[in-house]
């Protein structure tokens, strides 16, 4: 397995060509051509954290906060699994919502859809976390989105690294499939810095890591700050494939925001083999904005992917 050294030479110098390659072989390797498509749903952009680069964070005035209502997020997860998502993602702000209506929720999906619920929605106490795993949960995404412990507490104001990791750990000993990841281009951030991203990703032993670009939202504090490369996002995927090959990785959205046409084609062909397709309820859809021109993709979206990637599924109703 690379060390910190390689892996810094497969971010910097490795020749493209030849990075994608190994990338994708070790892919259809250890996944197969089979890409997994999961049903995103942002059910509320409520957030207590003010987190500097994030357009939900709770000082943004600007925009219109919402939480669905259970019958809301009960009919787009049907929708989702209708049109042949293998996962309903319920995503949120954080420290906004009960975690028993939360609960009763995962429950009533896993018992009604038979698809396993990915959850979304923070840092949390350890009960919480028992109580949804308890209701039917199966999975946990909670990117450390930097290794880098100053850089983590500035970003992140009145928290710590170290307490992300706790949560990171407490989720896979309830019995989480345990998901992270990290931006790529963050103000500060140093390709050392990325190295160790792959390396805590492989040390925690996750089974799902997002990799995307830092993309500036208006209304932040780093508003003003220069987005992160796709291409070096693409690199990062690659790198994480080779060093910690059986991870799911996603062809994040971010990378369709920077490019609709192919951003997510060729994080496939990059290492990824996985797509979230929203099912966010178009009046909510617009208020769910974590960064500016967030891509909304759906699931023919997914399927152009998909196929222009040379890849399979098996989505319905496209």
């Amino acid at each position: 397995m690379p060390e910190r050294a390689e892996i810094l030479h497969l971010l910097c110098d490795e020749p493209a060509g030849s990075l994608r390659q190994e990338a994708e072989k070790i892919t259809l390797a250890q996944k197969g051509s089979h890409v997994f498509v999961r049903g995103l749903l942002e059910f509320s952009n409520r957030c207590k954290r003010n987190c500097l680069y994030c357009g939900l964070r709770a000082q943004n005035s600007t925009i219109r906060r919402y939480l669905l209502p259970q019958e809301a997020i009960i009919a787009s997860s049907e929708m989702a699994v209708a049109a042949g998502a293998d996962t309903v993602v319920l995503q949120a702000g954080e420290g906004c919502f009960d975690a028993g209506w939360l609960a009763d929720i995962v429950r009533e999906i896993t018992s009604r859809l038979g698809v396993p619920v990915t959850l979304s929605v923070g840092e949390c106490a350890r009960g919480d976390y028992e109580l949804w795993r308890k209701a039917g949960a199966n999975r946990y995404l909670l990117r450390h989105e930097t290794s880098d412990a100053a850089l983590y507490a500035k970003l992140h104001p009145g928290y710590s690294l170290e307490n992300r990791l706790k949560c990171l750990r407490v989720l896979s000993s309830l019995g989480y499939e345990v998901g992270s990841g990290f931006m790529v281009g963050l103000p500060g951030q140093s390709l050392e810095s990325i190295a160790d991203d792959i390396l805590l990703c492989r040390k925690l032993n996750v089974d799902m890591a997002g990799i995307g670009p830092f993309i500036p939202q208006g209304g932040t504090p780093l508003a003003a700050g220069q987005g992160g490369s796709a291409d070096l996002a693409l690199r990062a995927v690659a790198a994480l494939r080779i060093a910690h090959p059986r991870v799911n990785q996603p062809a994040t959205t971010a990378l369709a925001s920077l490019d609709p046409a192919r951003g997510q084609a060729e994080g496939l062909r990059w290492g990824a083999n996985v797509l979230m397709a929203s099912f966010t309820p178009p009046d909510a859809a617009k208020d769910y904005r974590i960064y500016d021109n967030k891509c909304r993709v759906n699931m023919q979206d997914a399927a152009r992917a998909i196929e222009e990637a040379g890849r399979t599924h098996i989505l319905k109703n496209i």
